[in-house]
């Protein structure tokens, strides 16, 4: 095997042209349509930011906690490489300094795992724009690199809540449960010091799967918070609708949901009843926890049509795929695994019932790219509720984005979209994967207008749109 000559000191030097196309031409008119955008502020309707790390503005710990560790996205591959997730952090708490170097050493020897992928692309912009580091990571590198990142964490310009400044938040979304008293976003709405705004989301997911282990306790949590009787059907849905209007009072938009699949097949109302029973005295068969929680999800569209908080589904994920790592190391550390989707026969019960409703967003997410063109599309193309949620997770890298764009673009336009969604507790990487998206719009659009099938005037008024008008409207915000 040929090894390549070996480089001294590699620059991390980001281009200025980066993601945008290579035709001259069409860079032209990218370049310009980018330059209008770049500096508008960061609309993030979804992520999963700790909004506590806002509230008490305590600097980063290290280059570790901040970059490594907390970003399954990066821990899985490193994971894929050799890495065990308890070097990196994941699991342990707070590390020494001498473990937080060995994690950030594990990355920067492994570095080359990343070529390619988008999360080399988000680091390098996190490192190279927010930092100022301009060396490569690698083996030789890596102290270095962290005492520069560590010595900036240091500083009062880099504390989270001047970062939310730098980066041009304007509005930050955060995801959390119906039994959350939501006192953390109290307290920094009163803050008079804080002139952000973050909001919660409500995500009901454990509540609807009737099958886990722990529902009944959860359940009876509800109940506890909710102050209604959650032991029968109807008790449930107004411990619910309780909860959603808690949310509402303190600033939430949307509710978010994540199920092996969407469908939302209706039960008759005694053989609802009959499940919830069973469920609650926990005697319902798998077969029944699932047809519970399908027609569960149909009554928060219900919901949704009373309260106006924007319906998100991101359904296909077999979340803990691998059961030790999930027992040692709990959820979101890397193994989530996507599985097929459906969405045009899962969702007509919900959509007929619902689907021209004037008070209902209903924002739909797939991780599978074949449903996009063939589904997803067609779907927000009819229906006045319905948008296509933009590349989320899995499928949130450039090529990615690029033929979803594409295949969404032919059908249902660039106004049924839901704009750019960051999905994100990596704090760091908001701005990069913002930054991104903008980039790759500005390249769609540029080659429809020297494709002369859109002028340019029409192509910046809709790259602003993406920007800023899809996640303000489809959100509300």
């Amino acid at each position: 095997m040929t090894t390549a000559p070996a480089l001294s000191a590699p620059r991390l030097a980001p281009h200025p042209d980066r993601l945008l196309p290579t035709d001259s031409a069409v860079r032209a008119v990218a370049r310009r349509l980018y330059d209008a955008v770049r500096d508008l502020p960061i609309v993030s309707p979804h992520g999963h930011v700790d909004p506590a790390l806002l509230l008490h503005d305590t600097p980063f710990r290290d280059p570790a906690a901040l970059l490594v560790t907390p970003d399954h996205y990066v821990t899985r591959l490193l994971h894929a490489s050799g890495v065990p997730l308890d070097v990196l952090g994941v699991g342990r708490g707070p590390l020494d300094e001498p473990d937080a170097r060995a994690a950030w050493r594990a990355l920067c020897e492994h570095w080359h795992v990343f070529r390619g992928t988008p999360v080399r692309y988000w680091l390098e912009q996190e490192l190279a724009g927010i930092f100022g580091v301009d060396v490569r990571p690698s083996a030789a590198t890596a102290d270095t690199v962290f005492a520069l990142v560590h010595e900036r964490l240091g500083r009062p310009e880099f504390r989270p809540r001047a970062l939310y400044e730098r980066f041009g938040i304007q509005v930050l979304a955060t995801t959390d449960d119906p039994a959350d008293d939501l006192a953390t976003h109290a307290a920094l709405t009163a803050d008079p010091t804080w002139t952000g705004r973050v909001v919660p989301t409500f995500r009901p997911d454990r509540y609807l799967e009737a099958g886990a282990p722990g529902w009944r306790a959860d359940v009876a949590r509800l109940a506890q918070v909710s102050g209604v009787d959650t032991g029968t059907w109807h008790g449930w849905v107004g411990a619910m609708e309780d909860r959603r209007d808690h949310f509402c009072a303190h600033g939430a938009r949307s509710t978010d949901h994540s199920h092996a699949d969407v469908r939302t097949d209706p039960l008759e109302p005694a053989e609802r009843d009959r499940v919830y029973r069973a469920a609650v005295e926990g005697t319902a068969s798998p077969a029944e926890a699932t047809a519970l929680r399908r027609h569960m999800l149909l009554e928060m569209a219900r919901m949704a049509t009373e309260d106006g908080l924007t319906m998100t589904l991101h359904p296909g994920v077999r979340r803990g795929h691998h059961r030790p790592t999930l027992e040692r190391f709990g959820p979101d550390t890397g193994h989530d695994i996507p599985l097929p989707g459906e969405f045009t026969d899962a969702l007509r019960p919900l959509l007929e019932r619902y689907g021209t409703h004037p008070s209902l967003k209903l924002v739909l997410f797939t991780l599978d790219e074949t449903v996009v063109s063939r589904e997803l599309a067609p779907l927000a193309g009819f229906y006045p509720s319905v948008y296509v949620g933009a590349p989320w997770w899995f499928l949130d890298a450039p090529d990615a984005i690029r033929r979803w764009r594409a295949a969404v673009t032919e059908t249902a336009g660039f106004s049924r979209t839901s704009g750019f969604i960051d999905d994100t507790r990596a704090f760091c990487s908001i701005p990069a994967r913002h930054d991104m998206a903008r980039r790759l719009d500005a390249g769609a659009l540029a080659q429809l207008v020297t494709e002369h099938r859109l002028d340019e005037d029409e192509a910046l008024e809709t790259a602003v749109d993406l920007v800023v008008g899809r996640p303000r409207e489809v959100f509300g915000l």
